[in-house]
């Protein structure tokens, strides 16, 4: 849940990043906004270059000069936080020189299908402030960390940025950012080392993109930022200013509740009323008609309807759905005419299987190597599997069709098998007329008609939705787990807002954590399953694992990817004393700290208590009574849902 960010080497951070900017705009604004930005880049660079000077003149690293570097540092970040509401979008990776958290990246940009994940090294401000904590540290070392912070801002000063910022599109979707981001990442601790500087960065933050608004407004009063978002910006400064210095006591529910996601509303609504474009490949996965951050539709990771996502009549989409839900319990697309997605994703236990660690396998005197996760939500992921393996729920789905050790069929097993059934072959046939570049019946037909079942599945919400979304009360129990998740739990850092999985802000690529999940409840071995190494074999990657979803959490149960724990106090107890390192295991790229989170008992039941509250209203799941009929005689009998 939380980082170990001075770890030697961490993690993958999968960001979908960018650029295809406008070239130009139909709104280009005078060129007063674009000086204050060249100025403030200036002063920045002006600092941070006597930083380096200041380091370079060093004979060695000690005591007192490091305590300098430290504060010298703090005050530099807080001059980068005065123009992040820029540079984060014009160029996020650039950006990484300055304020990278992680020392190793992998980037894949979502688009697997197109390329390899590729090795990025961080740099920057967290990087040298972690790095001043090593032992042995040295300047040559630290040098290394801030010089490429130097080439980054002179990139930033270049016209092709500035003309992309003197656009009113640019400043829109830079606010959507940083709206998204003070909810999910500027509040967390996720790149702030010291969390005695978070509520002074955030400060910083703010009045300086009040300023910017203000600014704004003189200079394009034809497409200004509304008083009603003002007085909202307001309140939220005068709010985190009452705050105090200590972070653990921030009160991060009123935050985004009373002003947060209020803020992204009223620009939602902007944006949607100026009819603005974005030219920036940073926002692909944004949805322009959301208008709360706790909104279901926020993000698009996935072709909810695969091939059948151009179907707009209704009654056929009808159809398809309920194919779906006859094929979801149909042993049918098995082997051997036992084996159903429901055999593993038990409908009436929320789509998992609740009652064993992992599943019975395709042999039915083994079990699947991984737990099975809940299929509620799935929607809202780049990639799929513990791993990361696949990037489309079709292909997940066929894959696990044609996996020999869960239901061992083939494509052409299961073309036949679905050719054998009157009711299946008429249904597809009508169906591919819909499918004009598939004209024939492929598995990808199959897979889809499962993906158009199970797309309602995605849309629930949760008590705590409708709270801090301001229609529905919500426990003082709750609230204070959602503060200690989103804070000294440091549970945000991986798990996201709204999803509260692994994909953040801007919500275009997946996190991969390493935690040292146990080989079994007594942790005295870490468990061998590599993760995302099986994938892509990088060291960073050895026993990284998808972060899921913490909605509904408290009924889907077991939990990690071997299903090692049968409670969620066993999973917070784990993560309170600094998962599998804290427990002893060898884990050198853990990427959850080691130290104890020292939670109190009270603490652990409120967090306990939010997590409950994400427990999502409204799934009622009953498999059908009966199956399409097979002339073929190993199918002649079968079993809604499968014998095992």
């Amino acid at each position: 849940m939380r980082k170990r960010l001075s770890a030697a080497i961490t993690l993958i951070t999968f960001s979908a990043l960018f650029i295809a900017l406008l070239s130009s705009s139909p709104h280009p604004l005078p060129e007063n906004l674009s000086m204050h930005y060249s100025g403030s880049l200036t002063t920045l660079s002006t600092r941070w270059q006597t930083l380096i000077h200041s380091v370079e003149s060093l004979e060695k690293l000690d005591t007192g000069n490091i305590q300098e570097i430290r504060d010298s540092i703090h005050q530099l970040r807080l001059s980068l936080k005065r123009v992040d509401f820029w540079l984060r979008y014009l160029d996020p990776l650039l950006y990484k020189k300055l304020n990278a958290p992680l020392p190793v990246e992998w980037e894949v940009e979502v688009f697997e299908k197109f390329e390899s994940p590729y090795r990025r090294d961080g740099a920057g401000l967290i990087l040298a402030e972690l790095y001043l904590d090593e032992p042995d540290a040295n300047k040559q070392v630290l040098l290394s960390l801030l010089r490429p912070g130097v080439e980054a801002l002179s990139d930033f000063s270049s016209d092709s940025l500035k003309k992309v910022l003197n656009t009113v599109e640019c400043y829109y979707f830079s606010n959507r950012l940083f709206i998204l981001n003070l909810a999910a990442i500027y509040t967390t601790g996720f790149e702030c080392p010291d969390q005695k500087q978070i509520v002074p960065e955030l400060i910083a933050m703010l009045q300086a993109n009040r300023f910017n608004s203000t600014l704004f407004n003189a200079q394009f009063p034809e497409h200004q930022i509304s008083p009603e978002y003002h007085h909202v910006y307001d309140g939220c400064i005068e709010f985190v200013k009452k705050q105090g210095g200590d972070y653990s006591q921030f009160d991060h529910y009123t935050f985004i509740n009373r002003y947060v996601n209020k803020l992204y509303q009223i620009n939602a609504k902007q944006i949607k009323t100026l009819q603005l474009r974005s030219g920036s490949m940073i926002d692909y996965s944004l949805n322009n008609n959301a208008e709360s951050i706790f909104s279901k539709n926020l993000f698009v990771a996935q072709a909810r309807y695969g091939l059948f996502s151009g179907v707009s009549d209704k009654q056929v989409l009808r159809e398809i759905e309920e194919t779906g839900r006859f094929l979801f319990s149909d042993p049918l697309l098995s082997g051997n005419g036992k084996r159903s997605c429901a055999s593993c994703h038990k409908p009436d236990q929320f789509f998992t299987d609740t009652t064993r660690r992992t599943p019975v396998a395709f042999n039915p005197s083994s079990l699947v190597a991984r737990n099975a996760p809940s299929l509620l939500n799935v929607f809202h992921n780049h990639l799929l599997l513990a791993d990361g393996k696949h990037y489309q729920i079709e292909e997940q789905i066929i894959g696990v069709i044609y996996n020999p050790n869960e239901m061992g069929n083939t494509e052409e097993g299961l073309l036949r098998n679905i050719a054998s059934s009157k009711y299946y072959r008429e249904r597809f046939e009508k169906f591919a007329r819909y499918t004009p570049a598939y004209p024939k019946v492929t598995a990808r037909h199959v897979a889809s008609a499962i993906l158009v079942y199970l797309s309602d599945y995605s849309d629930f919400e949760s008590p705590f939705d409708r709270a801090i979304n301001g229609s529905f009360g919500i426990s003082k129990a709750v609230k204070d787990g959602f503060n200690v998740f989103m804070g000294k739990a440091q549970c945000a850092t991986c798990h996201f807002v709204p999803l509260f999985n692994g994909v953040k802000p801007p919500y275009t690529g997946s996190e991969f954590e390493v935690i040292g999940v146990p080989a079994d409840t007594t942790a005295k071995h870490l468990s061998e399953d590599t993760g995302r190494y099986t994938v892509h074999q990088a060291d960073e990657m050895k026993n990284a694992f998808r972060t899921g979803t913490v909605r509904n959490a408290a009924r889907t149960m077991p939990y990690m990817h071997n299903g090692v724990f049968s409670t969620l106090d066993q999973v917070l107890q784990f993560y309170n004393h600094g998962g599998g390192a804290g427990h002893g295991l060898s884990v050198i790229n853990q990427t959850l700290a080691s130290d104890s989170l020292h939670l109190s008992a009270d603490e652990m039941s409120n967090l306990k208590a939010f997590i409950t509250a994400l427990n999502e209203d409204g799934f009622i799941q009953e498999p059908p009574k009966s199956l399409p009929q097979s002339h073929l005689k190993t199918y002649k009998n079968r079993i809604v849902g499968g014998n095992y």
